[in-house]
């Protein structure tokens, strides 16, 4: 049998991960706001570290999600 509520690790993990993807999202925001109007390519290295950031913790936050029981089919709609 399938336990229905996630071990209290696992949710522990999945908040972690939850959190740090959102400060991942936030350094990229900040990032943004201070962007100059012309960007340099040292710009353009930080923006692409920053969106590498973003998507490892999205990952890592949707692993533990599914680690956690949270997984869903799609989210696409047909």
């Amino acid at each position: 049998m399938t336990d229905l509520y996630p071990a209290a690790g696992e949710r522990e993990m999945l908040r972690r991960a939850a959190a740090a993807h959102t400060a991942a999202v936030r350094e990229c925001e900040a990032f943004l706001r201070r962007l100059p109007e012309v960007p340099d390519p040292a710009d353009l290295a930080e923006y692409a570290n920053l969106l590498t950031r973003e998507e490892q913790t999205r990952a890592d936050r949707q692993a533990a999600a599914d680690a956690a029981g949270l997984a869903i089919a799609s989210l696409e709609a047909e």
